[in-house]
């Protein structure tokens, strides 16, 4: 028994994100449109381009800096542990973070289209269809359906291709070096693909591919969360403005895959970027669970 389906809207659906001047629908067929939306590959990560230019890449620049000041000079103002800002400060002080991330998520989106198109396009120049396999929860908070991506493959080759040319859009990012892993529970890869995800990623890194050719590099999610600090930061040293909720520039806990061990939102540093799973605060109690976690001393008060 299927649930009944609303013939009316109700705030129960989902608003498709804009796509700025392109077009969100296509009617061809009275019952079939066509729609245009954005999807966010699942467990994959690639450095931001929200900067939108190089000028804008500098004023992150500069505010990253600013931050690496407030943090040496007045660290009890700014809301960060000393173990994590003393991790980031490397990279804040560089004076570069705001360039590096705009510049390699430049080189990221250049390659997934160049991977797309090749992958898509067939010997006689024909295009494949598109393999779609979405998450139990199909959309983010941004509208964006959550899903890995593929060729879409006939029965031949799904039978006599070797696992690694049957690779998921997804897979080809981490392999190239340009997305670090972003396992989020309970969207976490089956058996034999995590596996492969995992050992993808070891040789990306080993290689210097791609983000990782740069010691300075900052995973797309821990550069958003030092924007978030900065503003933070600015509100309360600048502005002189109270903020509800200082830490509110974190968000998930982290655990080591390898040893099921369950760290707070600033100690994810302390695990390899590689073994890095993601959780937010409402699904710690139901992991810790279905996953036998432990947490770590400090998380467990005892340190």
């Amino acid at each position: 028994m299927i649930d009944p389906v609303e013939i009316f809207w109700t705030p129960r659906g989902t608003s498709l994100a804009a796509l700025d001047t392109k077009r969100l629908i296509d009617i061809h067929d009275g019952d079939t449109p066509s729609i245009r939306m954005p999807v966010r590959m699942l467990s994959i990560d690639t450095p931001e381009i929200t900067a939108g230019s190089a000028e804008g890449a500098a004023r992150i620049d500069a505010k990253f800096l600013e931050l690496a000041e407030w943090i040496t000079d007045r660290p009890a103002q700014v809301p960060i542990s000393p173990d994590l800002a003393a991790f980031l400060l490397p990279r804040l002080a560089a004076g570069n973070a705001g360039t590096l991330q705009f510049t390699q998520g430049t080189a990221a989106a250049d390659f997934a289209k160049d991977n797309a198109a090749q992958r898509l396009t067939l010997p006689n120049g024909r295009q494949r269809s598109l393999f779609v396999r979405i998450a139990d929860t199909p959309f983010d908070g941004n509208a964006r359906l959550l899903a890995y991506i593929a060729p879409s493959l006939t029965r031949t080759e799904l039978a006599t291709l070797p696992p690694e040319q049957r690779s998921t859009f997804n897979l080809d990012m981490i392999r190239a070096g340009w997305a670090a892993p972003f396992v989020l529970f309970p969207s976490i890869p089956g058996e034999t693909d995590l596996p492969m995800l995992l050992h993808a990623a070891a040789d990306a890194v080993a290689a210097g591919r791609g983000i990782w050719a740069d010691p300075h590099t900052m995973p797309a999610y821990e550069y958003r969360s030092v924007e978030r600090l900065h503003s933070i930061a600015k509100s309360i040293i600048v502005d002189n403005r109270p903020v509800a909720d200082p830490r509110g520039w974190r968000e998930r806990y982290c655990v080591d895959m390898r040893t099921r061990e369950l760290v707070g939102p600033e100690d994810y540093f302390t695990i390899d970027p590689i073994y890095r799973l993601w959780l937010w605060p409402a699904d710690v109690r139901e992991a810790v669970t279905t996953l036998n976690l432990h947490p770590s001393p400090r998380l467990a008060g005892a340190g």
